[in-house]
């Protein structure tokens, strides 16, 4: 016990002797002490914790919106490019002159606003460099602490630094020519409002108003925003062949074929005749990645548009306030900020665009073509007011005729884009998309008369020699097609690495007897346009089993089978009787498929619609088919007899999805001369049997007997696609 409390009194608790020294700042042996190291440091550190805590809080709870702060700067323009920046502040402070603009008198005048020459930056030496930064601090000091901000979000960018694009391509989309290629060179790359995902695009119903008279190689008609849940629409003619979807063109990128993705790995079968490897051939030119990024380089070089006026840039704090709003995706917001900038300032021309760009939002988030339609209206009015930029004119009425275009009002965008040539005679950009609007309503004579002032004005210009070599090629002139599309495609221009070229270009080269095509279908594959060098349709479904011949236990489709090749000569009697009574209801084939010869068919559904006044004809093979949906209910398919005389020669052509199978059910056959051949294996029909294949493969057929062949025709769904699929999927 004693030693545990002498313990304690000598090394426990301290005396009150010594509590006082302590509290005094002595020690236990009387020594007195200053602040000690660790006291030092431990301030410091707690110092510096406060400061870094300070200044995340300004940053995270935005108690200075800097933004909004150097937007109000912009009073001290002195450069006229619309912002107060480093070379405003050597106006201001003495260290260079004042560059004074022109006065604006017309609309084209307000571009002319340039920022002054840098060359003086560089001539400034380095003394005056550090003293012009040190007051440039001081100035923005004061700045930030006479304008405290309120709390508001912050800008990504100014309103001059807005335009970037956010990157889709469908692919669609592949990237086929956009309507927006004008925007992306003005805008170093524009936000296309209406980029939608693939997902929801499938659902789009197609306006088809303007596309009465189309043309032997149409373009397609884009969509609406008139939906049906995850339904994708493509335009087709209800009495369109069987093959001649590839003629037509999708010039509305919004509408991207969420179905176009193609199988990855082509099968051993598919591989091309040729032994040789074309993929790396000299010919094929620059890859498009090399000169899409030269083009990108390009475009970061070119100045930005000018889309602000005088008067604009007196009011920049509250278009960039509102402009604010659209960016972060409050569009309700945004549209109300624009329209009382609008009543407010109804002569600005950037708040009027902003109105309409806010409208454009709103119309793809409502899913809405009448908000769109108030967007076109707007975008019209902006180009109506007084001293609009030219910059700001062209973006309008290109935005304007892209949207026309997706409500399917194609004469209207018309009227639009002969507009934007009227203004910019010189930009040949602005007539290759009047080329692609002619097009559009099957105008191929004016669209031939425009791309042709093109190569006249551009000898170089890919996009129009794609587009001028696509007319030679509906017109027939199968040679002089050739050097235009090839040329094209070599030039690797934006808008012309497109499937619909590859496949027209392969397919001329073909019928000319050039085995170069298949060069040109390899390349096309390896770009991702089609599944394989055999199979090239461009409207397919991933992921679906692909061989060129199959058999009926292998689609499941073995009760159709059974039944036609049982009632084959009641389908043959009954379509005998149509060629002896009604001959005229054989129509000619007129997809420019034959290279010589006489091919006629007589069809009794097309699309999943039956013909009632075909089947009053052939009453019992109609009533036969009824009972099998995955042949009546085929969106994608026909039902029909086909009849080739002595002659006839189809040329190589591939059908236009790999959504469907075809069958053949041989009526009259020849006992000798007649064949078929898809992809590489050849075959024969016989009477009261079924040949079944997948017609988006390469097929070619010959018809050298001495007498006339007839067959039934039946395609239906691919056997892997599911019911949702077949519900949904649009007609073709």
């Amino acid at each position: 016990m004693a030693s545990r409390k002498s313990s304690r009194g000598a090394g426990g608790s301290p005396s009150p002797g010594s509590k006082r020294e302590t509290k005094h700042g002595g020690s236990k042996n009387g020594k007195k002490e200053g602040l000690s190291g660790s006291s030092f440091f431990t301030w410091f550190m707690v110092i510096a914790l406060l400061g870094v805590w300070t200044s995340v809080a300004v940053v995270w709870f935005e108690l200075v919106d800097y933004e909004e702060v150097l937007g109000k700067l912009g009073i001290y323009d002195a450069d006229g490019d619309g912002d107060f920046d480093v070379e405003d502040a050597k106006v201001l402070l003495g260290l260079k002159e004042r560059s004074v603009p022109a006065q604006p008198t017309s609309p084209d005048s307000e571009e002319t606003i340039q920022p002054a020459d840098k060359s003086h930056v560089e001539s400034e030496h380095k003394n005056a460099d550090v003293e012009l930064e040190e007051e440039i601090q001081s100035v923005l000091h004061e700045a930030l602490h006479s304008q405290p901000g309120e709390g508001h979000e912050d800008v990504d960018e100014s309103i001059n630094d807005q335009w970037q694009e956010k990157e889709e391509v469908h692919g669609e989309t592949f990237e086929a020519p956009t309507t927006d290629d004008l925007l992306r060179e003005l805008e170093n790359e524009i936000p296309e409002a209406y980029e939608t995902p693939d997902s929801d695009q499938k659902d789009a119903d197609l306006l088809t108003d303007d596309l009465g008279a189309m043309e032997s190689e149409p373009y397609e008609a884009p969509v609406s925003y008139e939906y049906d849940m995850d339904v994708e629409k493509t335009v087709s003619d209800p009495e369109a062949p069987e093959d001649g979807v590839h003629g037509d063109y999708n010039e509305d990128h919004e509408s991207k074929h969420t179905e176009d993705v193609v199988a990855n790995e082509p099968e051993e079968s598919e591989m091309p005749v040729q032994a040789e490897d074309y993929s790396n051939d000299d010919l094929v030119g620059k890859s498009e990645k090399e000169t899409e990024q030269d083009k990108t380089e390009k475009a970061k070089k070119k100045k930005k548009p000018k889309l602000l006026n005088k008067f604009d840039k007196t009011i920049k704090a509250e278009l960039d306030a509102a402009e604010k709003l659209r960016k972060k995706g409050k569009v309700e917001e945004a549209l109300r900020a624009f329209e009382e900038l609008v009543n407010q300032y109804p002569q600005s021309p950037r708040a009027r665009y902003g109105k309409a760009q806010s409208e454009d939002d709103l119309a793809e988030k409502m899913r809405s073509n009448e908000m769109l339609q108030k967007a076109i209206n707007t975008y019209d009015e902006v180009v109506s007011l007084p001293n609009v930029p030219s910059d700001l004119i062209k973006m309008s009425l290109k935005r304007e005729a892209d949207r026309q275009q997706f409500l399917g009002r194609m004469r209207g965008s018309l009227v639009t884009l002969q507009k934007l040539v009227q203004l910019f005679p010189s930009d040949t950009s602005f007539k290759n998309d009047l080329g692609v609007g002619y097009l559009l309503i099957g105008d191929n004579s004016n669209a031939k008369k425009v791309y042709e002032e093109v190569l006249s004005l551009a000898p170089n210009d890919g996009f129009a020699k794609v587009h001028y070599g696509f007319i030679l090629k509906a017109e027939n002139k199968i040679a002089e097609s050739i050097p235009y599309l090839k040329e094209g495609l070599e030039s690797g221009d934006p808008g012309t690495d497109d499937g619909r070229f590859y496949f027209h270009l392969g397919d001329a080269l073909q019928r000319m007897g050039d085995k170069e095509a298949y060069k040109w279908y390899e390349l096309g594959y390896q770009r991702g346009h089609f599944a394989s060098v055999w199979q090239r349709s461009l409207y397919n479904v991933k992921g679906l089993k692909a061989q060129p011949w199959w058999t009926a236990r292998e689609t499941g489709y073995t009760e159709l089978v059974k039944s036609l090749e049982k009632n084959w000569k009641l389908i043959r009697d009954e379509g005998l009787a149509v060629m002896d009574k009604k001959r005229s209801l054989f129509l000619p084939e007129d997809e420019n498929l034959r290279e010589k010869g006489d091919w006629s068919q007589f069809t009794l559904w097309q699309q999943g619609r039956k013909n009632e006044n075909a089947c009053k004809s052939v009453p019992k093979t109609c009533a036969l088919l009824e009972r099998f949906p995955e042949a009546t209910g085929c969106r994608r398919g026909q039902i029909k007899y086909s009849i080739m005389h002595p002659g006839t020669h189809v040329w190589p052509h591939t059908g236009p999805t790999n959504c469907r199978l075809r069958m053949h059910l041989g009526l009259v056959i020849p006992k000798e001369g007649c064949r078929i051949r898809c992809a590489q294996e050849n075959r024969t029909w016989e009477e009261g049997k079924v040949l079944i294949f997948d017609d988006s493969f390469e097929h070619e057929v010959w018809q050298d007997a001495e007498n006339y062949r007839l067959i039934f025709i039946v395609d239906v769904w691919h056997p892997e696609l599911t019911a949702q699929q077949r519900r949904t999927l649009p007609a073709i």
